[in-house]
């Protein structure tokens, strides 16, 4: 049970430290972002010549729609399949990523123009890994403290278990980090995030090419 003191405590570090660590972070970080958008930007534009970006819609904080930026890893208009139980397919036989795709996903960079959504103060650099916005309606009671905080471009499921979860335990364990959140949490998280990404750990949610189209939306583009 979460006292009191503890709550408030949490709720300062979130506004105040949590958020001036964000956004000090990302504004060190957009050089970084510059040189990548000219790499990653003129890879993927000799690949196939479409679009840098796409905007991927996501539950946001307390619910909203949010519209997160990532390096567009997949072909243009590229169907939405999802897996039975709602999670987004992701396989390393996947036709529908592009093979700058697949380095930039298996690597993550595919993430980093996120720190403009953090610029924005709808994302943070830790917090849950935001689900697909068309996820609401299926959420449960005991899943929507999730939403309490702004999603992160790392979390705690995303550190410790990346895909080797259920959505229903990644969920579960991103409620857990909303009630939990503090600075000591954060920095562990941050480091795992660190080693995870390095050892290529529980990149692939599906490991044969079984997939279930739900939807043919198209990934939202810009240039």
């Amino acid at each position: 049970m979460v006292t009191t003191e503890k709550k408030a405590c949490s709720s300062f570090y979130v506004k105040f430290v949590k958020r001036g660590f964000d956004f000090i972070i990302s504004l060190i970080a957009l050089p970084f972002f510059a040189i990548l958008y000219l790499v990653v930007g003129l890879a993927i534009k000799i690949e196939d010549g479409g679009p840098i970006f796409y905007k991927a819609e996501r539950i946001g904080k307390n619910g909203s729609l949010l519209k997160m930026y990532k390096f567009r890893s997949m072909k243009v208009n590229a169907p939405n399949l999802l897996n039975p139980d709602g999670s987004s397919f992701n396989s390393a036989t996947d036709s529908r990523v592009t093979k700058v795709g697949k380095i930039i996903r298996e690597t993550s960079i595919d993430e980093i123009p996120q720190i403009l959504n953090i610029l924005k103060g709808e994302m943070s650099i830790i917090g849950p890994r935001a689900s697909g916005y068309e996820a609401l309606e299926n959420y449960k009671e005991d899943e929507m403290d999730k939403m309490n905080v702004v999603p992160g471009i790392t979390g705690y499921t995303q550190a410790y278990f990346r895909n080797g979860l259920s959505v229903r335990d990644k969920r579960l364990k991103d409620a857990w980090y909303a009630q939990n959140v503090s600075f000591s949490l954060d920095v562990k998280i941050f480091f795992k995030s660190i080693s995870t990404v390095l050892k290529h750990e529980n990149i692939y949610t599906n490991e044969a090419e079984e997939i279930l189209p739900i939807a043919d939306e198209k990934e939202t583009v810009e240039k």
